[in-house]
């Protein structure tokens, strides 16, 4: 089977290139760019030297439509509303990681997004891509909407005591904090080194765009959750994202009782891993690798859980994810192309 990477300039894209260069069943065949054309990928990443020999071309609908079988969307907020319709034309599949189909009303991209949205139609047909908890649908899909990477940590985190109904989904506060390659490679004053080294900040306080998108999948399984907080703040490394959650219990129960039950549940998922009790992961323990590695605790002084979820953010919050959805898209083995250790210390 046959890929192409639109967007492939960015460190999403970059990521793509690396896991499908070494993917066994899918074949990078050509990637692209909106701002360059018949330029060597290795101008733009010299590392990809004697890996990736393709150059990034303009972006030519009919002629991707008509040479692979599977499009991967590594582009800004407001690109894939226009170029995804195109593209599911003659059986091609799209995997779409921007935030263009994540919400399904309308309204609330246009309140949170600050851009006009792309047709219902389109936002009915996408699937939304959470693997380990929407795989049967997206074995189907043709549209897929992949999660965004906060969404990804905080939703892998919460589901099992929200399906669960265990905790009071009316005080619940997500605290995430991220390297800074999730800003993009665009330059801006915040991701410059000298304000960014040595230091830690907080960032669209209350306003974050993947709020939304949280908020629609927790009350998707449990309508009872409120509002939530979540805040969102850089770190002043590349790579990874540590989610950290708290909620108030709707039940008495102990770490030891709602630590089997995340080991229950993920018990049969590669890519999810339930830490030993009373160990919490870290980010160099996913750094690189399509993991996402979670640590609960129950304090019953406060009757809270805590849930810290950590992933790294261009992996399983962005290309990681994307590749195990295609791979689902395409019935290969969802592990395929993936297994790769996380790169330590």
């Amino acid at each position: 089977m046959k890929a192409a990477v639109i967007g492939a300039s960015g460190y999403g894209g970059v990521e793509l290139i690396r896991l499908l260069s070494r993917h066994p069943e899918i074949s990078l065949h050509s990637i692209y760019s909106s701002s360059k054309d018949q330029v060597p990928v290795t101008n733009e990443y010299p590392h990809l030297h004697s890996i990736c020999t393709l150059n990034l071309e303009k972006i030519d609908v009919e002629k991707i439509i008509n040479e692979v079988d599977m499009v991967f969307l590594a582009v800004p907020s407001g690109v894939s509303k226009e170029l995804s319709p195109q593209l599911l034309k003659n059986n091609t599949k799209v995997i779409d990681l921007s935030g263009d189909l994540r919400l399904k009303n309308p309204e609330d991209y246009k309140t949170w997004y600050k851009k006009a949205p792309i047709e219902q139609t389109w936002l009915d047909k996408a699937v939304y891509g959470l693997t380990e908890w929407n795989r049967e649908t997206i074995k189907n899909a043709t549209l897929l909407s992949n999660p965004g990477c906060y969404p990804t940590a905080a939703l892998l985190g919460l589901a099992p005591v929200v399906q669960e109904k265990i905790i009071d989904g009316n005080h619940l506060i997500i605290d995430a904090k991220s390297g800074v390659s999730g800003a993009g490679r665009g330059l801006s004053t915040n991701i410059h080194f000298a304000e960014m080294y040595n230091n830690f900040n907080i960032y669209k306080v209350n306003q974050h765009q993947h709020i939304p998108e949280i908020q629609q999948q927790l009350v998707e399984w449990d309508q009872h959750i409120g509002p939530i907080t979540f805040s969102a703040h850089l770190l002043p490394i590349t790579r990874g994202i540590m989610t950290t959650i708290y909620a108030p219990l709707a039940r008495p129960m102990t770490t030891k009782e709602l630590h089997e039950l995340y080991q229950s549940i993920y018990e049969k998922e590669y890519f999810v891993r339930v830490r030993s009790l009373g160990e919490f992961p870290s980010l160099k323990d996913v750094a690189g690798a399509n993991f996402c590695d979670i640590g609960i605790d129950v304090d019953e002084r406060t009757n809270r859980v805590t849930i810290v979820s950590t992933i790294d953010n261009l992996m399983k919050g962005a290309a990681g994810q994307a590749i195990q959805n295609a791979n689902l898209m395409f019935g290969i083995d969802e592990t395929c192309g993936l297994d790769s250790f996380p790169i330590y210390p």
